[in-house]
């Protein structure tokens, strides 16, 4: 993208903690955006600074009208510091 584009860029999308260095060395990504994780895991700069695991989102409660994938996952990490 960024060869057609030649501008700054974000890649989402089935990344991992560990898997961010890689694409933003090889210079195809700028940034690395962490939409799904970061619903499941409301404090995900912290688990990942913790390398603490991550809660497992649940898609079929993506953009379902209540709170039920929004605000009732564990913030387990901000407490075991």
């Amino acid at each position: 993208m960024r060869k057609k584009f030649g501008s700054k860029t974000v890649a989402a999308g089935g990344f991992e903690p560990d898997s961010t260095d890689t694409i933003i060395e090889k210079g195809d990504a700028d940034l690395v955006a962490f939409g799904r994780h970061f619903i499941a895991n409301p404090d995900l700069p912290k688990r990942f600074k913790l390398g603490r695991p991550l809660n497992l989102y649940d898609r079929a409660t993506f953009c379902g009208g209540d709170y039920h994938g929004y605000t009732d996952y564990p913030s387990r990490s901000l407490i075991e510091t």
